[in-house]
């Protein structure tokens, strides 16, 4: 029985105390958001820090193959690319997004595909970011249209429940790495 408890005990140390607190995604003309609001142990500046730097980015999920700065463009915005591998279901999809990144330090990152060179006809993706206690809660918010097919009628129900099964793992991972930037 010591051995168990031993276990539970350090199992716990490693979960993490990161906490989903919602997920959603809706289907409207064509366009899908998805939102979702998770608080992380750690200190803003920190998980600030995690979202802004693509490179980190594969590290969070096995959804996310490959994930990289970019040069800044012309005008000196900050540049992204990532490429995506999942399947949902009977649904397998690889996918580009590339497009450049606005941000304001412990506020807000926002970031809007090129249509040009991504696998989508539109997509904005922005987090905000608040103090709450001794964490930070991040509220995440993906309006995307993709150049690809999503079952309309079932999309967002597969979507949600890939989002609500992967999130866990992920928001963990997110935590577990910003929490080493803070020491």
């Amino acid at each position: 029985m010591p051995r168990v408890c031993l276990l539970m005990l350090l199992f716990a140390g490693v979960v993490g105390a990161a906490e989903l607190r919602n997920v959603a995604v809706d289907h409207v003309d064509g366009r899908y958001k998805l939102t979702s609001e998770v608080w992380f142990d750690t200190d803003i500046e920190s998980i600030f820090a995690v979202f802004l730097d693509y490179d980190l980015a594969a590290q969070f999920t096995s959804f996310i193959v490959e994930a990289r700065n970019l040069e800044p463009d012309e005008n000196g915005r900050r540049r992204f690319y990532i490429r995506n591998q999942g399947c949902a279901w009977f649904f397998c999809s690889t996918f580009e997004r590339s497009g450049h990144v606005e941000h304001e330090a412990r506020q807000f990152i926002r970031s809007t595909a090129d249509p040009e060179v991504s696998d989508f006809e539109f997509g904005l993706e922005e987090w905000r970011f608040q103090s709450e206690g001794e964490g930070t809660l991040v509220a995440y918010d993906f309006e995307f249209e993709p150049k690809f097919w999503i079952p309309p009628l079932i999309g967002p129900y597969v979507l949600q429940l890939k989002l609500q099964r992967d999130s866990a793992g992920a928001i963990h991972r997110i935590e577990a790495i910003a929490q080493g930037l803070q020491q």
